[in-house]
């Protein structure tokens, strides 16, 4: 029985995709930084493993107590909307610490299990703001820009290895705690300075009168096509709004 690691699993995209996996016969490590208990279903197929993706002996502690496993799902991520004039550099910094650093981190503590295996895929969450010209992201897109260029080169190091490495690229979704994340408490007075309100308004208007958004179950259902794909596509668009930007590209 095939085993999968996801990080982030607390909520939104992670633990829908914990529980996809689950659904479809397959052992599921659910990491998250604080476990709580009531998550996820009881079952022993389900592990709920502590793990912070930005402190090093976390990481080892958790692949350690995770065993053998022949998918990691990279998906714990911090959110971030604002001015970046606005943005002071320990959120920068804090941004790239967790969507960035973290993703390699995990990543690198995986690898030479599938490599000695010679098996194994790593699925990278980004997010659609690759995918096109977004306001009010550009501390958050660059640190998923930095993980779509991190894992196009990965993929290439591995495949002589018979490992695999894919993206998925989330669209909006309306459900999940993104937008409250992403101020990290601060006022929208300090996220955007008073000389950009104006058009910071009118970038998050015609943000929430978009058409088409992502639902939980569309990423879920993503991240179980790219650990399945044969056809070496690096990059999977998940959403509606997510294919339509990844089509007009």
């Amino acid at each position: 029985m095939n085993t999968v690691l996801i990080t982030g699993t607390s909520s939104g995209y992670g633990q829908q995709t914990a529980r996809h996996f689950h659904a479809q016969g397959w052992n599921v490590v659910a990491t998250m930084r604080t476990p709580r208990p009531g998550l996820l279903p009881e079952s022993d197929r389900f592990r709920v493993v502590a793990l912070d993706v930005t402190d090093p002996d976390s990481i080892a502690a958790a692949i350690e107590a995770a065993g053998p496993v022949d998918v990691l799902v990279n998906n714990a991520g911090v959110p971030s909307i604002g001015v970046f004039e606005g943005t002071p550099t320990a959120r920068v910094r804090e941004v790239f610490e967790t969507n960035t650093f973290g993703v390699m981190a995990t990543t690198q503590a995986v690898l030479p299990q599938f490599r000695e295996r010679g098996s194994g895929v790593v699925v990278n969450v980004t997010s659609s703001v690759v995918l096109g010209h977004m306001p009010l992201s550009a501390v958050y897109k660059a640190s998923k820009m930095a993980v779509e260029g991190f894992t196009a080169s990965l993929a290439l190091e591995l495949e002589p290895f018979g490992v695999r490495a894919r993206t998925v690229e989330p669209g909006a979704c309306l459900t999940t705690n993104f937008a409250a994340r992403a101020t990290n408490g601060a006022s929208p007075d300090e996220l955007v300075p008073e000389p950009y309100r104006a058009f910071a308004k009118k970038a998050m208007d015609e943000f929430t009168g978009q058409d088409l958004f992502t639902r939980e179950s569309d990423v879920a259902e993503t991240v179980w096509r790219a650990v399945h794909d044969t056809t070496g596509q690096l990059r999977f668009p998940a959403g509606p709004d997510a294919v339509r930007l990844a089509q007009a590209k």
